[in-house]
């Protein structure tokens, strides 16, 4: 254990993994590791920057109302582990000021150790720790529990919710409560973003009369499209850079004032895609479209061609990328970072190359070798 005796019996692997990784951090047990404090700017800034603006009191209404009869916190922290919000107990507030876990902390295992918000980030899942699971020693008289929250646009994690007690005030529903907070935020920033596609919607209806057209908010989700069965979201537009849609061809965005106008560039044709290395081009008309992707989206992309129509799902693609099934949110991501870039290449649900998408890797027997579909 940390205090250097034999633990009674092995922490749970979540613990373990994050102990070994704050030892290698060089985090001190004893408690004199730094707390790393924005100030009051820099923190409404984040704010102002966080989509978690944005349902914030959708969290409050699910576990603020009971914190002070229950004796604890409520705390919502970004991506990077910095807290935007704390509510709760003013009794608990006060011990956790001295604890220096108060707006603005930064919060991660880095900075404080083993903790249900750092920890949680860096497991991308649910945590809770109890007691002596916590690395530093001031923390043992607390219970945490936190629950990552997820962009549902894009499946990037945009911060966590946490609920911080007294060790011996633990119940076990506060887990499950969590996690509901975070699906309901989720929830909440997915019906925004469909009022903000409607809304996309009747203000362009007039620009898309005729097709293949479609038009796009900035994450390249679909508004609005004439002549087209293209899937729900295509690659994030930029301007004067050409998108590839399958079932249409080659486009070019046009930038609207609060979207995009996608057309294609000449006749409707099937894509034809090929992987050389990281280097991948789609043909249609014209000029080839060029892509530099990461080794690892390379290597999925190498993947999803292996396993042909069928596909593969987030779990198969997990033991293939990873080694092991239990990374299914980080596949999501990583497919969710691959899609901004491709676009409608790859289809969701399973996970393949999509209809209309003629697609070869040069390096298609050597890929297969070393990543065989599970």
């Amino acid at each position: 254990m940390i205090g250097g005796a034999a633990p009674p019996e092995a922490p749970r692997p979540v613990v373990a993994r994050s102990w070994r990784r704050v030892i290698g951090m060089g985090v001190q047990p004893s408690g004199l590791n730094g707390r790393c404090v924005s100030d009051l700017g820099q923190l409404e800034r984040l704010r102002q920057m966080s989509p978690l603006r944005h349902v914030i009191d959708d969290i409050r209404g699910v576990l603020v109302g009971s914190a002070e009869a229950a004796d604890y916190v409520v705390v919502v922290t970004d991506a990077g582990g910095t807290v935007l919000w704390r509510d709760g107990s003013p009794r608990v507030r006060a011990t956790a000021d001295r604890l220096g876990f108060a707006e603005g902390a930064l919060w991660t295992e880095e900075q404080v150790g083993t903790n249900a918000i750092g920890t949680a980030l860096a497991e991308a899942t649910p945590v809770e720790l109890f007691a002596g699971e916590h690395f530093e020693q001031q923390q043992h008289p607390w219970y945490c529990s936190a629950s990552p929250i997820h962009d549902p646009r894009t499946g990037e994690l945009i911060g966590v919710v946490d609920v911080s007690g007294p060790a011996l005030t633990l119940h076990p529903a506060i887990a499950p409560l969590v996690t509901s907070s975070a699906r309901i935020a989720e929830s909440s920033l997915w019906n925004r973003h469909q009022a903000q596609l409607e809304r996309l919607r009747h203000a362009t209806a007039h620009l898309v009369r005729t097709g293949p057209a479609l038009v796009v908010d900035d994450d390249g989700w679909v508004a609005h499209q004439v002549g087209t069965t293209s899937r729900a979201r295509i690659a994030a537009p930029a301007s004067g850079v050409p998108i590839a849609v399958p079932g249409v061809g080659i486009c070019i965005p046009e930038q609207l004032p609060h979207g995009w106008l996608v057309r294609p560039s000449g006749s409707r044709t099937t894509l034809r895609a090929e992987l050389r290395g990281t280097l991948l081009e789609v043909y249609a008309d014209g000029e080839p479209w060029r892509l530099a992707l990461t080794p690892r989206h390379a290597d999925i992309l190498r993947l999803l061609a292996a396993a042909g129509p069928p596909g593969l799902t987030a779990r198969r693609l997990s033991l293939a990328v990873f080694g092991d099934p239990d990374h299914e949110v980080s596949v999501r991501a990583e497919v969710s970072r691959l899609r901004r870039a491709v676009g409608a290449v790859i289809a969701t649900a399973p996970y393949r190359i999509a209809d209309g998408v003629q697609f070869t890797v040069a390096d298609a027997e050597d890929a297969a070798s070393r990543h065989p579909p599970a």
